[in-house]
C-alpha cells in the first residue's frame, strides 16, 4: 500500500484507493478530552475536503479552509491545536499563513507540504521569525501524514506537561514557554 509509483511525466503517483481503506491510526488521546483541532488549508479543495475526511475518521476535529485569508479568520474563532496547509498558494502562501497563525496561536504546530521539493530557502522566512515545522513534499501518503499529524500533536502535548516542569522543555520552545 505504501508503494510509489510514478507516472510518464516522473510525477510521483499514489496507487488510488476508497478513503475507508485508509489504515485508521491508534488513538492517544482520552475518550473523555476533546479530539484535537485541527485546520487543513489548501487551495486544491479535493486535496483540503479528503485530508479533513482523513483525519476526522481517525479521531480529529478537522476545520477546512481553502485559502491563507479564511483559514486565519477560522484559527482566531477555533484556535487550532495543528495547521496542516500547502505552501504554494494564491494570496497568502502557506509560511506566511503559519506564521501568522503561530503569532495567533502561539501553540499551533504546523506541517507544510507542496507540490515542488522544498529547499531551505522555502523555511527561511518562518525559521527567522522562530517557527519550526514539518515540510513534507506531495503526494503525501495519508498514513504518513497520520503519522506525522501524531508526532506533532505528541511534541504539543510534551510542552504542556513540561510547562508543569516534570520535563525539560525542548530548546525550540524554551523562548516560548518561558514568555508564556
Amino acid at each position: 500500500m505504501n508503494e510509489r509509483l510514478f507516472d510518464m511525466n516522473g510525477t510521483m503517483r499514489f496507487p488510488t484507493m476508497p478513503v475507508e481503506a485508509i489504515p485508521r491510526m491508534e488513538s492517544n488521546h482520552r475518550a473523555d478530552q476533546k479530539p484535537p483541532v485541527i485546520l487543513v488549508v489548501d487551495d486544491e479543495r479535493v486535496i483540503a475536503d479528503t485530508l479533513s475526511v482523513i483525519l476526522a475518521q481517525n479521531g480529529f476535529a478537522a476545520m477546512t479552509a481553502y485559502n491563507g485569508t479564511s483559514a486565519l479568520e477560522i484559527a482566531t474563532l477555533v484556535p487550532p491545536q495543528l495547521l496542516i496547509s500547502d505552501v504554494m498558494m494564491p494570496g497568502m502562501s502557506g509560511i506566511d499563513l503559519a506564521i501568522a497563525i503561530r503569532d495567533a496561536v502561539p501553540n499551533c504546530e504546523v506541517i507544510l507540504f507542496s507540490g515542488r521539493a522544498f529547499t531551505a530557502d522555502l523555511l527561511t522566512p518562518a525559521r527567522l521569525a522562530g517557527h519550526d515545522s514539518v515540510a513534507l513534499t506531495k503526494p503525501v501518503h495519508p498514513t504518513e501524514m497520520l503519522a506525522r499529524v501524531s508526532e506533532r500533536l505528541a511534541l504539543r502535548k510534551e510542552v504542556k506537561v513540561k510547562q508543569t516542569g516534570t520535563q525539560t522543555i525542548p530548546s525550540r520552545d524554551r523562548a516560548e514557554c518561558a514568555a508564556g
